[in-house]
């Protein structure tokens, strides 16, 4: 980001406290694997109104200083949440949401969060897709307005999927 003319400010969720942890209830399998309890951020106010863009490490410790490590989907969700972010982007490996996992042409444009659900429980969003779709409607559910995954590898997809009206992967709303 640097390089491409941006400031970026590198933090982890430990810093300033932004993030706190909770352990995972399958962490005994997992390790030490955590879940988002609480977000504050406080310290990212001044970064972003001084035009640095912060990046921040999924780790975050709980309340007795105990290290987590979070899926980075989930705080990315979680932090558009307490930001008050308009929408929600996440890139990925593959185009979106896929009607039929085996078809890449199946893309789901566009769906709300009752269809998600339905997609979940027709068990046509499944392996990691799970983690990042279930972050979306959380997100939503906390006042986010739109969430969309996008594939990563497509060149200019961010910029696509901001600047166009019919965007590149996935737009799931409320």
């Amino acid at each position: 980001m640097n390089k491409a003319g941006g400031t970026a400010v590198g933090l982890s969720g430990m810093d300033g406290r932004l993030l706190t942890a909770r352990p995972n209830p399958n962490s005994a399998q997992l390790g030490f694997v955590g879940d988002v309890d609480r977000v504050d951020p406080t310290m990212l106010y001044p970064l972003i109104n001084n035009g640095h863009i912060p990046v921040i490490a999924s780790v975050a410790a709980d309340e007795a200083g105990q290290s987590y490590n979070i899926n980075a989907d989930t705080v990315a969700g979680e932090l558009a949440a307490s930001l008050g972010a308009e929408k929600l982007i996440l890139l990925t490996d593959v185009a979106g949401i896929l009607e039929d996992r085996d078809d890449p042409n199946s893309l789901v444009k566009e769906t709300d969060i009752e269809g998600v659900k339905k997609l979940i429980a027709e068990k046509k969003v499944a392996g990691g897709m799970i983690p990042k779709v279930n972050c979306c409607l959380r997100a939503i559910e906390q006042g986010v307005r739109t969430a969309s995954i996008i594939d990563g590898r497509v060149q200019h997809s961010l910029l696509h999927e901001i600047m166009s009206e019919e965007g590149l992967g996935t737009m799931i709303t409320a």
